[in-house]
């Protein structure tokens, strides 16, 4: 396996290969020790797997039952009305029908997250709104912050990961509601709790229960993860009857298969094994985080999911770590180079069974300390160029413009290291998060609100008077600057009307603050045309943001909470968070 490594890696759309890809190259039969999809060690149980065995011919011979009927089963666990609940092949499905029929023209979302909140609706040429996530603050979300970079976009749809994925970042159920008020005049506010079911900061931290009663709410959650069943696709969402309604009518009517049929129909027996489950994980979390803090120089985050992020020590190339961990030691780690807004240093570790956590530490420690070949940094001439630190993020920026459409020619590249600065964080009187914006009848040619000023260097040149484009959406782009000594706000005002210049495209780049005092003028660009490097690309954050390099300033706001202890263990624990069921 050790000279097909890196083409494996090249020759997957995926961020790593499937498990039948390793399996087969191994040349014995098995594949590696996972700790790169994040799956339920503990269930199914082994009577489960003998069941669905025995049933197998069944299975695979017969079509299933129809979604409404496997849905219905579900939601009479879940103690859901089915009105309410639409059913997908993976929860993958589920976004791909929420960005086709409910995303019109943007989307807000935190970086690094998982990737198809970033990618699907880049395919089909919306504005992808990127809100880094603060190595310095551990990755934490501060929905307060969040939500004036929302409005500060203009955005129409949010997406909250609650616990995010990579890190783990949990936040709180009664922060999420607030956020969801606040949000109420968006198009939409999508909730994703995939990985919730593993959480143990708060014994019912789901907000299912508040979505069916909002407009403007869907709250995505995934199946495969929870019951270890990856491979049979199968997760849902919960919204009030007109949106659940709305997806469910798109899908066809077999969109689940016979294997979900009947895991559906196990589960009312199995709920006691099922609760056990969970909480082993979430005490193997506990024990596998102690032991990987233990290695020298390796940064371990809280992680209220299945999974641990973690920085490697200074000099470690993640996928040298990758490809060292296979061919040496037969395991599979997740490195997050291409995740938007992490690098190669970081690594995505799957909560496993000690015996496995052992077997890691083990090669971990061999990996980047041994003697025999030295930390695992990669040589000055062998590159690591098909895994970037950075590669999603240059992709983005370097080949679209921020709406999926490819670009045809390179444009002029602004001063280096700069780049657009983010909106100042703005509390409304007695704190807490903002409010819904009022209806209006009309837009007003004025920014979507006005941030508090901000302090600039006085060597940033002052916008000066120039003719006023007619009237546009909620966010209006701000002039070219020109030299003036007196400090500006992070959005200044627009100037008063004059007569209408030539049409110009939808979204014109925001300045780019430049060290010297001398002005830098960006022209104005075509409908269709590259992005510099240090401009935003189409209202979306610049390559040096995305990578943190551009903090947003501290606010006073909501925080994510630490995660202590877990509940006791139930004969049920409701997936979806609305009760206890039967076992």
């Amino acid at each position: 396996m050790a000279g097909n490594v890196t083409s494996l890696f090249r020759g997957t759309a995926a961020h790593s290969p499937s498990m039948a890809a390793l399996t087969r190259e191994g040349g014995d039969g098995t594949g590696p020790v996972d700790f790169c999809i994040p799956c339920n060690p503990y269930f199914p149980t082994p009577a489960m797997f003998e069941e669905l065995a025995g049933r197998l011919r069944e299975i695979v011979t017969y079509y299933p039952s129809s979604a409404d009927t496997i849905t219905g089963e579900l939601c009479s666990l879940l103690r859901l009305p089915p009105q309410c609940v639409a059913m997908g092949n993976g929860s993958t499905e589920l976004i791909t029908w929420i960005d086709h029929l409910l995303v019109r023209e943007s989307l807000a979302v935190p970086v690094p997250t998982f990737g198809r909140w970033t990618d699907q609706p880049m395919e089909t040429g919306k504005r992808v709104d990127m809100f880094p996530l603060q190595e310095a603050n551990g990755f934490a979300l501060d929905l307060a912050q969040y939500a004036e970079f929302i409005r500060a976009r203009g955005t129409r749809v949010a997406v909250v990961c609650n616990p995010n994925n990579p890190d783990g970042g949990y936040l709180r159920r009664q922060q999420v509601v607030q956020f969801m008020d606040a949000m109420a005049d968006l198009d939409l506010v999508v909730v994703d709790e995939s990985f919730l079911e593993f959480a143990d900061a708060e014994a019912e931290p789901s907000v299912v229960q508040e979505a069916v009663l909002r407009p403007n709410v869907i709250v995505l959650r995934s199946l495969g993860k929870n019951f270890g069943l990856h491979g049979i696709r199968f997760g849902y969402l919960v919204a009030n009857p007109a949106l659940a309604g709305k997806i469910r009518s798109m899908l066809p009517k077999w969109n689940l298969n016979s294997f979900a049929e009947h895991v559906v129909f196990m589960l009312k027996e199995h709920g006691t094994e099922y609760a056990r489950s969970l909480t082993q994980v979430r005490r193997d979390r506990l024990e596998m985080a102690s032991h990987l803090s233990a290695l020298p120089g390796l940064t371990v985050y809280p992680s209220q999911g299945n999974f641990l992020f973690v920085r490697l020590p200074v000099g470690a190339e993640g996928t040298v770590v990758r490809d060292r961990m296979l061919t040496e030691h037969r395991i599979l780690v997740r490195e997050c180079g291409n995740k938007i807004g992490s690098s190669s240093r970081f690594l995505r570790l799957v909560v496993r069974p000690q015996v496995d956590v052992r077997r890691l530490v083990s090669g971990l420690e061999q990996v980047l300390y041994g003697s025999g070949r030295g930390a695992a940094v990669p040589e000055p001439s062998t590159g690591t160029s098909y895994s970037s630190g950075t590669a999603a993020v240059d992709r983005l920026v370097s080949e679209t413009n921020g709406a999926g459409m490819q670009l045809t020619a390179a444009g002029p590249a602004p001063a280096a290291g700069t780049g657009m600065p983010l909106p100042a964080a703005v509390t409304p009187a007695g704190g807490g998060m903002p409010m819904p914006a009022a209806a209006q009848p009309a837009p007003a040619p004025q920014p979507a609100f006005t941030p508090a000023p901000a302090p600039m260097p006085a060597a940033v040149p002052q916008p000066a008077p120039v003719p006023a484009p007619a009237p546009q959406p909620a966010f209006t782009p701000v002039p070219a600057p020109v030299p003036a000594p007196a400090p500006q706000p992070a959005f200044a005002p627009v100037p008063a009307p004059v007569p209408v210049p030539a049409p110009q495209p939808a979204f014109t780049p925001a300045p780019v603050p430049v060290p010297a005092p001398a002005a830098v003028a960006v022209p104005p660009a075509p409908a269709v045309a590259p992005t510099p490097p240090g401009v935003p690309a189409r209202g979306g954050l610049t390559a040096a943001q995305v990578r943190g390099m551009t903090a947003p300033a501290p606010a006073a706001g909501l925080t994510p909470a630490p995660a202590t202890g877990w509940p006791n263990a139930r004969s049920w624990p409701n997936a979806a968070g609305t009760g206890q069921a039967a076992g």
